[in-house]
């Protein structure tokens, strides 16, 4: 009778916790998953406790520790007279387990709410999203301006090794001004990455956006501009100051300047024109033929070049052309790197054409402008192109700046030896306005790295050609 009823006891219990599995016990055993270095220690503390009795047991010579065991099991002989051992045991052996889980959770919590007060999300969650994070592909980004920060926004969530390569030859607006006051390396472009990359993404955007509207000297500046200024005043130099600002707004990964040279872009336009100036190129308004930069061979970052050298994977773009993403392969050191790399390299190309630089511009005028600043060599291996075109009332928006979509030119694409990828990654506002799409950028990215690297394991060859070889059968 006892039997049957226990054994229906059971049944009901495991058709209850097949409906429906609490909460808690979810994250209980989430400590028990692999690559948290939890269930090891555990073992070993288990250990501890053992060796430790051991040891007092033979320090005491067992006297006290046999008189314990008796009266525990005279203790347990009584109970066994009154409750059979079918069901004393597996009772006492739950209420045991139970106490021990509880013991553990509270443990948790109280170390939880130390570390993160304000947090509702799970230890254990953090912890398995850390590991997963620090354990992605090593990604460097190469470009400028909004289109760089919109893509770390998205990458983020894949990995928590990545590395943001910035180009310095911003001279426009806040940091133009302070690049002229203070002959501090312009901030702007760094100071977008930077907060794309913290953790409190939104309310660190809104601070570091932040434009003082009054106040001599201070109008039309932004928060994170100064406040990479004073960091850069302070430590010596704008790679102290970032590396310093990331350890103090916690992001993941780390941005770094193309170079430390104060760098000055210039162009040759068609009509014959030279502009010196980041800020007057695009305002010019003409068609540029030719860019370079004063010095000629800026000398790259260090960090930059050992950063490219241990990619797993390079993304260039997305972002103004000749002002953000080519401004970075004009520092030699950094296009020799790409070009040496073994790395899945793919170019991000833009959505718009932008007035005053790709006026007219195809997705092949794109890549040829690109190669013609690297001296005719081939840094990336495919291109990714967004596939849907914009709404009619987006299309009136950006006619009306003499802006429309790239036009994909598929024939010369591949006469250039770039594969294609097509995919769907634009985001429309309401007003029209067209960007990538961080979340759907960034998908796309590591499920193409993803396939790249399968085809490079699969026996393709080893180095930088082997690596060529496998990419050119990548569709």
């Amino acid at each position: 009778m006892s039997i049957g009823f226990f054994r229906q006891a059971l049944n009901a219990l495991q058709k209850q916790s097949r409906r429906r599995t609490p909460h808690r016990v979810n994250q209980w055993f989430k400590w028990l998953s692999p690559g948290l270095s939890v269930k090891r220690w555990l073992l070993i503390s288990i250990g501890g406790v053992l060796l430790a009795s051991l040891g007092l047991a033979i320090w005491i010579k067992l006297t006290p520790i046999f008189w314990a065991l008796e009266l525990v099991r005279g203790f347990l002989g009584r109970i066994t007279e009154i409750i059979p051992n079918y069901i004393s045991g597996p009772l006492v052996l739950l209420c045991g387990l139970l106490l021990l889980l509880w013991g553990q959770t509270r443990t948790v919590g109280s170390i939880t709410e130390v570390l993160r007060p304000d947090s509702d999300e799970e230890l254990v969650d953090v912890l398995l999203a850390h590991r997963r994070l620090y354990r992605g592909p090593k990604i460097v980004v190469i470009g400028g301006g909004t289109g760089l920060s919109t893509l770390l926004r998205g990458l983020k969530r894949y990995s928590a090794n990545i590395t943001a390569i910035v180009t310095v030859a911003d001279d426009g607006g806040s940091s133009g001004r302070l690049r002229r006051e203070f002959g501090v390396l312009p901030p702007g472009d760094i100071r977008n990455c930077l907060a794309a990359l913290a953790d409190e993404e939104k309310l660190l955007t809104e601070l570091f956006q932040y434009r003082f509207q009054v106040g001599d000297g201070l109008t039309g500046h932004s928060f994170g501009n100064l406040f990479l200024t004073a960091m850069s005043e302070i430590t010596g130099d704008l790679e102290r100051a970032v590396a310093a600002s990331s350890k103090v707004l916690a992001i993941r990964g780390q941005v770094l300047p193309a170079t430390l040279s104060d760098v000055r872009l210039w162009a040759e336009l068609a009509d014959g024109r030279r502009i010196e100036g980041e800020s007057k190129i695009t305002a010019a308004g003409g068609n540029i033929v030719k860019i370079g930069c004063l010095p000629v061979n800026p000398p790259a970052l260090p960090a930059a070049i050992k950063a490219i050298q241990e990619a797993d994977y390079i993304i260039m773009g997305p972002g103004s052309l000749y002002t953000s993403v080519i401004p970075n392969l004009l520092v030699p050191e950094i296009a020799d790197a790409i070009a040496a790399s073994a790395a899945p390299c793919i170019y991000v190309c833009n959505i718009m054409t932008q007035p005053g630089e790709t006026q007219g511009f195809s997705v092949a005028d794109h890549i040829r402008a690109i190669d013609a600043a690297c001296s005719g060599r081939r840094l990336f291996n495919a291109v990714l192109v967004h596939k849907k075109s914009p709404s009619e009332r987006a299309l009136i928006r950006y006619a009306q700046q003499n802006s429309h979509p790239v036009f994909l030119d598929r024939e010369d694409v591949t006469k250039l030896g770039r594969r294609i990828v097509l995919a769907n990654v634009m985001h429309e506002d309401d007003t029209g306005c067209v960007r990538h799409d961080p979340q759907k950028l960034a998908k796309v990215l590591l499920r193409w790295y993803s396939s790249a690297s399968r085809q490079i394991r699969l026996g393709w060859g080893d180095g930088v050609m082997g690596c060529r070889r496998a990419l050119r059968g990548f569709p």
